[in-house]
């Protein structure tokens, strides 16, 4: 038996990276996983990569950015055990260059859509008596990094909400935590940053490398298990020690 068994989850962004193999992993742990993102090929490639596996998976395609796409993604997601709000956006540059298109755009899809999206979604756990929802938010909320002054706010903003919410949902059984996670090589992030960079940033861990996206989706599945039973409104670092010294 998995530790997901009769559990659905829905994971945001997981088309590939880490909330693609955050996807895997539930599925291979019992659950029924709903794989959502802009990219119907991709999300196509990742229900068969799970059914490939053995696992259940269905892809709803979904601009989180757009809230008419949103209520139809958790119209289509229905009754959700476990909510995974990874889908973000990356910016990068100097805050005297940034335009506010893009800003506004950050704040859409990194804050306002897991915002929503809880909030069409949590009323089911709440009437079925529990849940789990687990929001990525990254080491940047808590480290003053050039260049990710949108990007980190964001990220402040959705630990923040991750401690509002614990303490708003917890009387009715749904825990809300967070994981941050420091660098990591997903494709995503070595497209932005390119992989010379990320390995020269990965040097200011304590263990000296980036991790690999199936590393932070291991922390992510034990927080919307119960295996982490007693624990709510927290955020882990998977950030090999960045953030800690």
């Amino acid at each position: 038996m998995g530790t997901l068994d009769s559990k659905i989850a829905l994971v945001t962004g997981s088309t590939g990276g880490i909330g693609g193999e955050t996807a895997r992993l539930m599925a291979r742990e019992g659950a029924e996983v709903i794989v959502s993102g802009r990219n119907t090929e991709h999300g196509t490639a990742a229900v068969r990569a799970i059914a490939d596996e053995g696992g259940s998976a269905r892809f709803v395609p979904a601009d989180l950015t757009d809230l008419a796409s949103l209520r139809r993604l958790a119209d289509a997601a229905g009754a959700v055990d476990i909510l995974v709000n990874n889908a973000a956006v990356f910016p990068m540059g100097p805050t005297v260059g940034q335009d506010v298109e893009s800003f506004d755009h950050s704040l859409a899809a990194n804050i306002r859509a897991p915002y929503f999206l809880t909030a069409a979604l949590v009323p089911g756990m709440i009437g079925r008596g529990g849940g789990s929802i687990v929001n990525i938010s990254s080491m940047t909320a808590s480290l003053g990094l050039p260049g990710l002054s949108v990007y980190s706010a964001t990220k402040a903003a959705l630990e923040s909400l991750t401690r509002t919410w614990a303490a708003e949902f917890a009387p009715a059984g749904v825990r809300v935590n967070g994981v941050s996670p420091g660098p990591t090589g997903s494709d995503n992030v070595i497209a932005q940053m390119g992989k010379e960079a990320l390995e020269q940033f990965a040097t200011t861990t304590l263990l000296q490398r980036f991790a690999e996206p199936r590393e932070i989706a291991e922390v992510i599945l034990f927080l919307a298990s119960d295996r982490s039973s007693y624990m709510t409104g927290a955020t882990i670092a998977v950030d090999a020690g960045r953030t800690a010294v």
